[in-house]
């Protein structure tokens, strides 16, 4: 009898293994704490993670085995932090190569500006009144939020991108901890692609279920 739980035991570690290295290496999930992604991605929000959009790394490692593609302009990523290694979903902005400028919350890419063109506003119990605007980044198009009332980094560089780096920030952009203050992302801290909302629990509201969010493609 404790040979078989013994045994029983062993293939159920062996199982739970083999799960946890199919997610680590080839997709999964990532919880959005705070709001720095508004308005494309709130708090309480489980958004899904390609592990497999751009390369193929040893499970639980950030060592790269193959790869087939880069993050490009406007993808929205999952990274781990160069300053204390959490992960994070940010969105690139600049890519290798590029020139990226901030001038008053008006990007610059390579020279030409981001244009956005206001949509909306939106309230915050902890940001207060927003501004809503679609920002068209390289001819793709996202939701941006601008919150003048908080102090933040509105202008910086200009500053070109070198090899092997990329530029991120939140949507949320006078709330983001984002290459701003974090410094410019190494290609290998790069987990994944963010592809949609899984599932999604209003953190205000007793952690209620935003049934209008689940299985929401993001971009």
């Amino acid at each position: 009898m404790k040979k078989k739980v013994l045994n029983e035991i062993r293939v159920f570690l062996a199982m739970l293994l083999v799960v946890s290295s199919l997610r680590s290496a080839l997709a999964d999930w990532n919880d959005v704490p705070t709001g720095s992604m508004k308005p494309t991605i709130e708090e309480g929000d489980r958004v899904v993670v390609n592990k497999l959009a751009y390369d193929l790394k040893i499970p639980f490692t950030t060592v790269q085995l193959f790869k087939w593609g880069d993050p490009h302009r406007g993808d929205i990523v999952v990274l781990f932090s160069p300053v204390d290694g959490t992960r994070l979903v940010k969105r690139v902005v600049g890519i290798p190569g590029d020139r990226i400028e901030m001038r008053d919350n008006q990007l610059f890419v390579n020279g030409r500006a981001a244009k956005w063109k206001e949509i909306g506003s939106q309230d915050d119990t902890e940001q207060g009144s927003s501004l809503l605007v679609e920002e068209n980044l390289a001819g793709l198009t996202h939701e941006v939020m601008f919150t003048p009332q908080i102090p933040a980094v509105r202008s910086f560089g200009p500053l070109t991108v070198p090899t092997g780096r990329y530029f991120v920030m939140g949507d949320n952009r006078d709330n983001s901890n984002d290459s701003r203050f974090i410094g410019l992302i190494d290609r290998r801290r790069i987990v994944g692609k963010a592809t949609a909302v899984a599932f999604s629990f209003d953190r205000s509201h007793h952690f209620a279920p935003r049934f209008e969010r689940f299985f929401k493609p993001i971009h």
